[in-house]
């Protein structure tokens, strides 16, 4: 429950600011059918050049789903895969916010208590799978504690961090850099 109430403060302040600001969508779309809400809030008050983005990303998203579902029942002939993957994309997206705040120097757009809550739940999930020896459990649980860990020490470190944090017109676009396509919005000096 913890964890996924976490991202509730998160968004109270999109839907107070009415902007989603720089809050990156990858976590929320990678773990779509359990933060369906977050995804239709964050979509809500994204400008229309990160709605377009954010459609495009689910799109491709649900295809590779699909296509694992494909693969999963008609060839693998097993359906552990699905969950392995999923669970293992649901830990492994908070990576996007952790680049982000190593980028800028600043954990404003990495909030807390999903990392904390996230590293909870993975821990006591991969107890749970090593207690059952079952490795569909164990794996992506264990991805979920590495990352985890990751952010709640990339937390510390930046959090006291005295250095102005950087801001998006000095720092680049992270689109950029996965995709490729260069950010066309305006941009106020």
């Amino acid at each position: 429950m913890l964890l996924y109430s976490a991202p509730i403060l998160t968004f109270k302040r999109v839907i107070k600011e009415a902007s989603v600001g720089e809050f990156s969508c990858i976590p929320y779309i990678l773990t779509l059918f359990s933060c369906l809400t977050y995804s239709c809030i964050y979509l809500w008050f994204a400008p229309k050049e990160k709605k377009k983005l954010v459609i495009l990303i689910v799109s491709l998203f649900l295809a590779i789903f699909a296509m694992t579902i494909l693969i999963s029942c008609f060839i693998i002939h097993t359906h552990h895969i699905i969950g392995v993957l999923s669970a293992m994309l649901m830990y492994g997206s908070p990576l996007v916010a952790v680049k982000r705040v190593v980028r800028t120097r600043s954990v404003e757009f990495m909030p807390f208590y999903l990392s904390l809550f996230s590293f909870l739940t993975s821990l006591i999930w991969m107890v749970y799978g090593l207690l059952g020896r079952d490795p569909y459990i164990t794996s992506p649980s264990c991805v979920g504690c590495a990352t985890g860990i990751l952010q709640l020490v990339v937390y510390c470190i930046y959090s006291r961090s005295k250095e102005r944090p950087k801001t998006q017109n000095n720092m680049g676009n992270d689109m950029e850099v996965a995709t490729g396509c260069k950010d066309t919005t305006e941009r106020k000096p």
